[in-house]
């Protein structure tokens, strides 16, 4: 029996909806993130190429005589195959598709549609340097009299303007698609850190509520 004026107090665990623990948001895979980082850096280094091409390279030698510009090129064209371009050159598409592929089948749907953005421009870029690029390359390839002015006049004029054009378009392709990688990077990175919405702060172990029992004995 107790004084039925008094309430009586009785402590419970802090329960209910208001007061579950904050769940952890899922975790992107190391993965995940390595193969965005890699294809991020491999789509920097070509945008950085073709870029210097057409702020540097191609400026400099159009103000060179055209035996300068053919030969120049003709050695660029056979120095620059080898692992160190056509490793980030080739090896970025498929870098893409994984990343594109792990972003929809992990943690990271809200990068999605940035890297799909990017391997959509990285194809672009792609098809124009095979379309257009290589085959002018080729066939500066085939100027072999160095002695000529007028055979070299003339491949200067099949070739530089037409080259440089296309050169930059590609460059600003490359250069969006390393971008929209960028900011996938970024927005991965928020990602892990933010807070889940509409969740409260997380329970303090051993805390409990003070409930008023108003029933009378």
């Amino acid at each position: 029996m107790g004084d039925p004026d008094r309430n009586r107090a009785r402590l419970t665990p802090a329960t209910g909806p208001h007061h579950q623990p904050e769940e952890a948001s899922a975790p992107i895979k190391p993965l995940q993130t390595v193969v965005l980082l890699t294809s991020t850096v491999s789509t920097g280094l070509l945008a950085g190429l073709f870029a210097g091409f057409a702020y540097s390279v191609m400026p400099g030698l159009g103000r060179s005589s055209d035996r300068t510009l053919v030969e120049a090129m003709q050695n660029i064209n056979k120095a620059i195959i080898g692992p160190t371009f056509m490793l980030p050159f080739m090896g970025s598409i498929p870098l893409l598709a994984l990343a594109a592929v792990l972003a929809w089948r992990g943690h990271s749907r809200p990068v999605l549609p940035w890297i799909i953005t990017a391997l959509l421009l990285y194809l672009v870029a792609f098809g124009i340097t095979g379309a257009v690029n290589v085959p002018l390359n080729d066939q500066l390839v085939k100027v072999t009299s160095l002695r000529d002015a007028d055979t070299l006049a003339m491949a200067r004029k099949h070739f530089e303007s037409r080259w440089v054009t296309w050169n930059l378009v590609r460059a600003l392709l490359h250069t969006a698609a390393f971008g929209c990688l960028a900011w996938a990077l970024v927005t991965t990175g928020a990602a892990q850190i933010a807070p889940i919405p509409g969740r409260g702060q997380p329970a303090v172990p051993g805390h409990h509520h003070l409930v008023t029992d108003t029933r009378q004995p």
